[in-house]
């Protein structure tokens, strides 16, 4: 049997919204660590094992227990297994539950933490202290910084792997806010014959 949770594993245990008594249980049924938890799987399991458990506060447990990554991935495999369709990007499982994301949400590129809603472009990640966002070069200015826009000209940034292409359609006189746009529209042959003009503009 497991011996039990450390003192900060307590602590962090009693912030999520559990009593002395439910982790005594949980040292009981032979949960003692956060370790343990990784055996249990996913929130769904966590509640068999702990009927009294509620869903919201099983959820939080195996949330810091497993990491966010892991445990939206174990979700994802629950809801694949139960029959569930597969989330589209936006779509977080949290166990039993599906949660729809607005398109404004913000995702740290280094930790995957969601911002805040009164995140702005170019703040620190709340969770790990780092750019949230990629910083991006402007195909019209040579600016950079984070976020979806040029802070210095206003266009919108290109995928970084498109950044060339951009540069090549702004010397052809494309208008700056017409880019992005035919970089969506283009074909695949298009873009090739385009990288084919990079290339000998390079040599």
């Amino acid at each position: 049997m497991s011996e039990g949770f450390s003192a900060l594993e307590r602590t962090i245990l009693k912030g999520k919204g559990l009593s002395d008594e439910q982790i005594a249980e949980f040292v009981a049924v032979g949960i003692g660590s956060r370790t343990d938890f990784t055996t249990v799987g996913d929130t769904q399991t966590l509640q068999e094992v702990m009927p009294a458990l509620s869903f919201e506060v099983a959820d939080k447990v195996m949330a810091w227990a497993l990491g966010r990554a892991e445990f939206n991935a174990a979700a994802a495999t629950v809801g694949a297994a139960a029959g569930a369709a597969v989330l589209p990007a936006g779509m977080v499982g949290h166990g039993g539950k599906i949660v729809l994301d607005t398109s404004d949400a913000v995702y740290c590129v280094s930790c995957q933490a969601k911002q805040p809603k009164d995140y702005s472009s170019g703040d620190l990640c709340v969770s790990c202290g780092r750019q949230a966002e990629p910083t991006e070069a402007c195909y019209w200015c040579a600016s950079s910084g984070p976020g979806k826009f040029c802070r210095s000209c206003g266009a919108t940034f290109v995928p970084t792997a498109e950044l060339e292409l951009a540069i090549m359609l702004r010397r052809d006189g494309i208008a700056k806010d017409d880019i992005p746009k035919k970089l969506i529209d283009m074909s695949a042959d298009d873009k090739n014959a385009l990288w084919g003009r990079v290339r000998h503009a390079r040599g």
